[in-house]
């Protein structure tokens, strides 16, 4: 595992870094038909919240967020 203090900063593109942050804040919170539930304005705000994410409000786009989703998911599944 990476020392945090050297963890590199999360854009927009890296959706499994996001989806392994997401899984790491809600835990088993979030099963499969959960995440594909969460409306995008709720996942939007999640995202911008995680330690180390560097993307902006404005970089964000329909099809990041269905990338994260799907990479939720499957973060989800791995852990199960």
């Amino acid at each position: 595992m990476l020392n945090k203090d050297f963890a590199l900063p999360i854009h927009w593109n890296d959706h499994e870094d996001i989806a392994m942050g997401l899984y790491e804040k809600f835990g088993d919170d979030f099963d499969e038909s959960k995440i594909y539930r969460i409306r995008f304005t709720d996942l939007l705000e999640w995202v911008l919240t995680l330690p180390d994410f560097k993307g902006t409000r404005e970089e964000a786009n329909e099809g990041h967020l269905e990338q994260i989703q799907s990479a939720w998911v499957h973060e989800w599944r791995d852990n199960q």
